[in-house]
């Protein structure tokens, strides 16, 4: 029987009346209930409101975590994500449900027409997708999951049909979306970013007028209260970046030089090159899927030594190019403009999970993380997605505050990785606490905790299961595959 069936059925057996009360499930059978409600056969939605389809991230987390129920499904999980993959070697955002009506959600595939707009760039002819990408989390992942079950991994070919495929990923991201020519990557859209309303976007967005409110239906306010979710403007602005992205074929070539304040092939008007952002949490995941690609070059025989320079040498740029002294931690670079945002946002954290991370740097980044700002072991359990001290703050609208578990759980191997051990069993802790308090949220208040947005969140419940199989007690840390080391 599946692991995943065993944990979530109930043992037959009859009720008797004076029977005391039977105890409530334990964190870990709750967690796995989640994702075996949001499983669809091959792959598991966000949640079955509000994210109906296949999210690029989500399923690289939800696959850290399903590994430790089911290793099988946790390969299946990837391997149905990376079937999307265009020819050119994006892994697209969305991977879209045929199944599940067009309203809802959107924007839907009628408006990414990705199998028509997407066809010069090599978008698949036989699933729809979205036409943008995601935080390259992936080969972490798909590495993660190959530990599970060494045996099962190699028999079913897991990583010798995911490599190739990842190997292109990491190539487009780093030979088509260095719009800065510093060899760092940029992102063309909030969404690719993962941290959709983040404030460090509020200036490059201003640049971008929106499509009109009439000319789209947010299915997200069906699901959500208004006062949590972005709001009409920005969403106008996210539609007319993605409209323009879309109607240019999905094309990469010549965003550069509108980043740079050229007009793009084609005319003037909004186009990619009116957002182009060097983020850092998502140069961080490209760094540390760089060292998990070379660790299954080498499970394969076809270790590449270059590739392991290559992680070295980014994690350099990334400190030379978004680090900034002053604000003691790293920031996002508006390309167009030629200039670090100064807005502090959990995103300038997560390169603490990096092990080639200068120990100064490593060490001011702690302080930051437990400083007024960020308020962790102080005044927030869990570190909030937006400074507490900025005038955007919002402790319960999307990304412009509250707490997420993704990116909590990636601080607390990064905290670990950097010998901050207390620090990181806190944080542990608040997120197991937090994670069951609040119905596996997608996100929380950062001081109280409560649940914000979906309940039953897919990367919620993973990322749980994983930090209560990787107990502290036992040395083990889910990045040790980074450093080149396999989890004892």
């Amino acid at each position: 029987m599946d692991r995943i069936a065993q944990l979530t059925t109930r043992p037959a057996g009859r009720e008797i009346a004076y029977d005391p009360a039977a105890a409530p499930p334990s964190l870990h059978v709750r967690a796995a209930q989640v994702l075996e409600g949001n499983w669809t056969g091959r792959s598991t939605v966000p949640s079955r409101g509000l994210y109906p389809h296949q999210w690029s991230w989500d399923s690289a987390f939800i696959a850290i975590g399903l590994r430790h129920l089911s290793p099988l499904r946790a390969q299946t999980e990837l391997e149905t994500l990376l079937a999307a993959q265009w020819a050119d070697g994006r892994v697209p955002h969305i991977v879209f449900n045929p199944s599940v009506p067009l309203d809802a959600y959107f924007p839907s595939p009628d408006f990414w027409r990705s199998s028509t707009a997407g066809r010069a760039a090599g978008a698949p002819r036989t699933v729809q997708t979205s036409g943008i990408v995601q935080p390259p989390v992936h080969a972490l992942a798909a590495w993660l999951v190959h530990l599970a079950d060494p045996g099962l991994s190699r028999a079913r070919g897991f990583l010798t049909r995911a490599y190739p495929r990842l190997a292109a990923w990491h190539d487009y991201l780093l030979h088509r979306r260095d719009l800065g020519g510093d060899g760092l990557v940029s992102v063309v859209h909030p969404w690719e970013q993962g941290m959709d309303n983040s404030p460090c976007w509020d200036r490059p967005l201003s640049r971008v007028t929106p499509a009109p409110a009439r000319s789209f239906r947010r299915a997200d306010l069906d699901h959500g209260a208004p006062e949590d979710r972005p709001t009409d403007l920005d969403y106008g602005r996210y539609v007319r970046l993605a409209a323009d992205y879309r109607d240019r074929g999905y094309a990469d070539a010549g965003v550069a030089g509108t980043a740079r304040g050229a007009t793009a092939e084609g005319g003037g008007g909004t186009g990619p090159g009116d957002f182009a952002v060097e983020d850092p949490a998502f140069n961080a995941l490209l760094i540390a899927s760089e060292y998990a690609l070379a660790r299954i070059e080498r499970e394969l025989g076809t270790a590449d030594p270059p590739r392991l320079g290559r992680a070295e040498r980014l994690t350099a740029t990334l400190v030379e190019r978004l680090f900034d002294p002053a604000a003691g931690m790293f920031l996002c670079r508006d390309v167009r403009a030629g200039e670090l945002i100064p807005e502090r946002g959990v995103s300038g954290l997560v390169p603490l999970l990096l092990p080639a991370l200068p120990r100064d740097l490593a060490a001011t980044l702690v302080r930051t993380a437990c400083g007024p700002h960020f308020g962790l072991g102080g005044t927030t359990r869990l570190v909030p997605s937006y400074d507490l001290l900025g005038e955007a703050f919002d402790p319960h609208r999307y990304w412009r505050g509250p707490a997420w578990f993704n990116t909590n759980w990636l601080l607390e191997r990064g905290l670990r990785l950097h010998g901050e051990r207390g620090r990181a069993d806190a944080l542990r802790k608040g997120m197991l606490h937090a994670a069951g308090a609040s119905g596996f949220a997608e996100y929380v208040d950062p001081y109280t905790a409560q649940a914000c947005g979906a309940t039953g969140f897919g990367w919620t419940a993973a990322l749980t299961l994983d930090l209560l199989h990787d107990r502290p007690a036992r040395g083990r840390n889910g990045l040790t595959a980074i450093k080149g080391e396999d989890p004892a």
